[in-house]
């Protein structure tokens, strides 16, 4: 009997280490393999379920992808929900902006995928985090522009234990004190729009800690900025989203093959198509 308990006990050691392996493997890689590139999943697995929602997560997640961007705004009651656009209407079919509805109002609105009602709701942050829990990175690309909106999702991401998991994406480099001050346990990936923002984005870190990831703009991209970039710590984020996807859309490879020419030290990669970037890194050897 003995016996039978400590295997038992082992057995379920194991498998709560097995639960937890999915992330633990990608922030392994995210933070201390830069020669690996991740993949990110542009409102998470759009392509076979509705953007932003929680199947399309579910979907990133069974398809081994490391990181799921989605884009969350406030409701009118102050509920943090899973949104890219200001209104509605692309996503629902129905008119309105997403700050006119309280959360159970915009429960009557099924998401569409492919123009047709799914079986999915528009889903909450805190619904989201705990999804991916133990499962993903998300890059949370905040969209509302007020301070207690962003403090309420810290206040979320730290009450789901998600403060590894995530990466505060920030549009304005500028912010990144505030947000610091707020929780200095959250990782932060500011936006550059030019070389000199580099620099600032640089004076920043030197204060409060260098960034995991760094938005690079393909407008100012240099192989010599780049390395730069890399040999202070931070992976470049770029993204594939457009010319680079259409391109892999058309013809296999191409697209992905044109990046890695004209972003050749970009190691974060953001697509629309991200299980077959990630089959294309990995039959490269640039993915575990």
């Amino acid at each position: 009997m003995k016996r039978y308990l400590s295997f038992m006990l082992v057995a379920g050691a194991l498998s709560a280490q097995a639960q937890q392996a999915p992330v633990k493997s990608i922030l392994d890689e995210f933070y201390y393999h830069p020669e690996h590139i991740m993949v990110a999943a542009h409102r998470a697995a759009h392509t076979k379920y509705p953007e932003n929602s929680l199947a399309a997560v579910r979907e990133a997640i069974a398809q081994g992808i490391d990181v799921a961007e989605v884009d969350v705004r406030e409701t009118k009651d102050n509920i943090l929900i899973l949104m890219h656009d200001k209104d509605i209407q692309r996503v629902t079919g129905k008119p309105g902006l997403v700050r006119d509805f309280t959360y159970e109002e915009l429960q009557q609105f099924p998401l569409l995928y492919n123009g047709q009602p799914s079986a999915e709701k528009i889903p909450t942050f805190d619904a989201l985090l705990k999804l991916a829990k133990d499962k993903i990175m998300i890059d949370v690309d905040f969209k509302e522009g007020r301070k207690e909106p962003a403090q309420q999702a810290i206040e979320l991401i730290v009450a789901n234990g998600m403060q590894e998991q995530v990466l505060f994406f920030l549009y304005d480099h500028r912010y990144a004190p505030l947000l610091h001050e707020w929780n200095p346990a959250i990782p932060i990936m500011p936006r550059a729009h030019s070389a000199a923002e580099i620099q600032e984005i640089w004076q920043v870190g030197e204060k409060q800690g260098k960034f995991p990831a760094i938005h690079i703009d393909d407008s100012f991209y240099s192989d010599t900025l780049m390395q730069k970039i890399t040999s202070n710590g931070s992976r470049i984020w770029t993204n594939a989203l457009g010319k680079y996807d259409n391109m892999e859309k058309a013809a296999a490879n191409t697209g992905f093959d044109q990046l890695r020419k004209d972003a050749k030290y970009a190691n974060a990669i953001q697509t629309d198509h991200p299980e077959k970037l990630l089959a294309y890194l990995r039959k490269k050897g640039l993915h575990k």
